[in-house]
């Protein structure tokens, strides 16, 4: 076979997926309930473009001379570094600072998109994904943050899910202060590290995290994944400071705040070591405020069992300065192995007071989460609140004589001119069974039959297909079903909107 004859085999890249009209009407009915949520609060939309700048989206690229690492990039036509956006936030905080003088601040915004990540894919984890993100920038301390909460918890029950998810929240400062003690105050790159390997916390439980505090961790596929390269003593203080019995969520619920903050008590499987003593300031700042946000649900009716302090959650993106939270789903699925696991996470966010600021002087404070559109979407499949079945298809004129065409579409045009969805066979029309199992595979609820004897008596036949389907099914013999022609019946020509729409209203 030479070159040119070649056949080309059709495959999907590795990471991506099509999506089928069943599955876009059921994320497009979450949407909107996610969607509505968000007004009420408030929120306003607004649309960013996939690429920006690679020096836009910030830190979260290498620093390489190709910067493909973790994301798209390309070269446009004067030689600048473009990459497609990794998620929703920072192409917001560059919206932000270049419209700067036009906005209100607070500026309250809600984004829906796909974002795309250059990793391994894997089950359930993509290289395009779709994000919805709500934002407020220009709104500091943690009121604000508890609103991202409380709004993230009202999402999950308008969309079914009470009493199957929690939101748990927890604040960066902590987990600083800790850092600073074991002297990686002015150590980004390998703080990032850290953040990054806790944040795996859920999936690899505590012996996979400590593997990548220290030296590293090969996987099961044996990829090597580098760790932080601190010491035992280290990485059992960081570990004791995620696990003590005494950590964040029961210093908030003593004290209320840093002013009578308790030192974390021992753990036995990590311990708190002399490093307790090197915390930063920043520790018990964010047990202050992570106090301030608990009084807040409190008062606003969100209990515990909706919205937590949970000093394990950090969030993998560097960026993040302040409260982090994250939304657990907590009902139990079945992972690839069989074993009955937690579904976990759909969504997260946080405060993030530095971003804006890489593009102006002055500080702009920030905090906002993003959901993961399609993997929410699967969560809903198996509780069985996705909301929306395979989409209804066109009504489907048939055609039994190819030199009536005209007459065909003139009906076509009347169904569609009354708001009727509809379409007239444009295949082989020789075989009408093909035409009728065409529509069957359409989805289509009705056809239009016009023979030669129906035009020349001024008559129609419409075949309800949904009727016929469940008439269909009590019917065992062929013949018999022939006969009965089920579903089907007689209208005048000049009543076919009127029929159609009748028909269409009572199914």
């Amino acid at each position: 076979m030479t070159e040119k004859t070649r056949l080309i085999t059709p495959r999907l890249p590795r990471g991506f997926e099509d999506r089928t009209p069943g599955e876009i009407a059921a994320v497009g009915a979450m949407i909107d309930k996610i969607k509505a949520v968000y007004e009420r609060y408030g929120f306003d939309p607004v649309e960013t473009p996939l690429f920006e700048y690679t020096e836009t989206l910030g830190k979260f690229l290498p620093d390489t001379d190709r910067p493909n690492a973790g994301v798209f990039s390309l070269q446009d036509d004067d030689e600048q570094w473009m990459s497609l956006r990794y998620d929703l936030t920072a192409p917001l905080a560059r919206y932000f600072a270049e419209n700067f003088e036009s906005l209100p601040k607070p500026y309250r915004s809600y984004r829906q998109g796909y974002v795309f990540r250059n990793e391994k894919p894997g089950p359930g984890r993509f290289r395009q994904f779709m994000q919805f993100d709500a934002d407020t920038v220009g709104a500091g301390g943690p009121e604000a943050d508890a609103e991202m909460c409380m709004m993230m918890a009202d999402v999950m029950d308008a969309l079914g899910l009470a009493g199957k998810y929690v939101v748990r929240v927890n604040n960066r400062k902590v987990l600083d202060g800790a850092m600073e003690a074991i002297g990686l105050a002015d150590d980004p790159d390998r703080r990032l590290v850290v953040m990054r390997a806790i944040d795996k916390l859920d999936r690899l439980g505590p012996d996979g995290v400590k593997l990548l505090l220290g030296a590293g961790r090969k996987d099961e596929s044996g990829d090597f994944t580098k760790g932080a390269g601190l010491d035992s003593k280290q990485a059992e203080f960081i570990l004791g400071v995620l696990f003590s019995s005494v950590a964040a969520e029961e210093n908030v619920n003593r004290i209320g705040g840093p002013e009578g903050a308790q030192p974390l008590r021992p753990n036995a499987s990590f311990p708190i070591n002399d490093y307790i003593s090197k915390v930063g300031p920043a520790f018990p700042e964010g047990l202050g405020e992570l106090s301030r946000m608990k009084s807040l649900f409190f008062a606003a009716g969100y209990n515990p069992d909706r919205i937590k302090i949970d000093p394990s959650v950090v969030r993998g993106l560097e960026y993040y300065t302040g409260p982090v939270f994250e939304i657990e789903l907590t009902f139990k699925v079945q992972n690839e192995k069989g074993q009955d696991v937690v579904f976990g996470s759909v969504g997260g966010g946080g405060r993030y007071d530095g971003l804006v600021s890489r593009f102006r002087r002055e500080p702009v404070p920030a905090t906002g989460f993003s959901i993961g559109v399609s993997r929410l979407a699967n969560a809903l499949k198996l509780t069985g609140n996705l909301g929306a079945t395979e989409p209804s298809g066109p009504v489907v004129v048939l055609v039994m004589d190819k030199d009536q065409t005209a007459s065909y579409q003139a009906m076509v045009s009347e169904l569609r001119n009354a708001g009727i969805r509809a379409e007239m066979f444009l295949g082989n029309t020789k075989n009408f069974g093909k035409q009728v199992a065409y529509a069957d595979k359409r989805n289509s609820p009705i056809v239009v039959i016009e023979g030669s004897q129906e035009r020349d008596s001024g008559i129609l036949q419409i075949k309800d297909l949904i009727a016929g389907k469940q008439a269909a099914s009590a019917i065992s013999d062929n013949a018999e079903w022939k006969a009965a022609r089920p579903g089907q019946f007689e209208i005048k020509r000049e009543d076919l909107v009127s029929a159609v729409q009748k028909l269409l209203s009572e199914q």
